[in-house]
């Protein structure tokens, strides 16, 4: 073994077999996830909070705890719980009705086979999906909360209700229907969707609804109330 001057073993280049210059073992790092996967983990667990405990109750460290971040990145996103609100019904809206508004623009058949096509998106991506509880919470809490019923009023009631009165608009054009009380009540399309939020959350254990039958026959109703004819 190489000695230095003082008779002690000379430093080696190499350790124990490792070369020089090679890392210290540590712990080892999670990966960074990416922000709009951090926003995204963010508004699904906002989701499922609001859907739980409704708006009142929803606190902001347990919407943190359920997305595995900590209460100051929610912050970092959005300032309160309102704005938290605000940001879901955003990110939960454009696969809904901004689809739909797309579909209309282009959409090549008859009125009915519009509505049937929309009845059916209506259910797989809100009755059939935890979107469904926004709608719960705006009518269990939506009174108490005015500011938050205004902002759901506009980002989705008065787009639907546009939706529903160019629909109306485009089967009087066709010559489809007779009557224009559905461009004076688009409401009378959108009951049906609240019956079955309603139905499933208070009574669906007890007696399962056939949602897409029902909003069919409704179709159904409307369209003869409105003077329906094949054209």
């Amino acid at each position: 073994m190489a000695r230095g001057k003082d008779g002690k073993p000379a430093a080696s280049a190499q350790k124990a077999g490792k070369p020089q210059g090679e890392p210290k073992k540590g712990r080892a790092r999670a990966p960074r996830l990416d922000p709009q996967l951090r926003r995204q983990a963010i508004l699904a667990a906002a989701l499922a909070e609001f859907g739980e405990r409704g708006f009142t109750s929803a606190r902001m460290e347990d919407v943190a705890a359920r997305a595995g971040v900590a209460k100051g990145t929610v912050y970092l996103y959005f300032e309160d719980k309102k704005a938290l609100f605000e940001g879901l019904v955003r990110e939960a809206i454009d696969p809904v009705l901004g689809l739909m508004e797309r579909q209309l623009a282009g959409f090549p058949g008859t009125t009915r086979q519009l509505l049937e096509m929309f009845i059916g998106h209506v259910v797989t991506q809100v009755v059939e999906t935890p979107r469904r509880d926004l709608v719960r919470l705006m009518i269990g809490e939506g009174e108490r909360f005015p500011d938050l019923a205004d902002f759901y009023f506009d980002e989705v009631v008065a787009r639907g209700l546009r939706l529903l009165r160019a629909i109306n608009e485009r089967a009087l054009a066709r010559g489809e229907i007779t009557s224009d009380i559905g461009l004076r009540f688009p409401q009378l399309f959108i009951a049906p969707l609240l019956v079955a939020v309603t139905w499933e959350g208070l009574f669906g254990r007890h007696e399962p609804l056939d949602v897409p039958g029902m909003l069919n026959a409704h179709v159904e109703l409307i369209l003869r109330g409105l003077g329906w004819r094949e054209t």
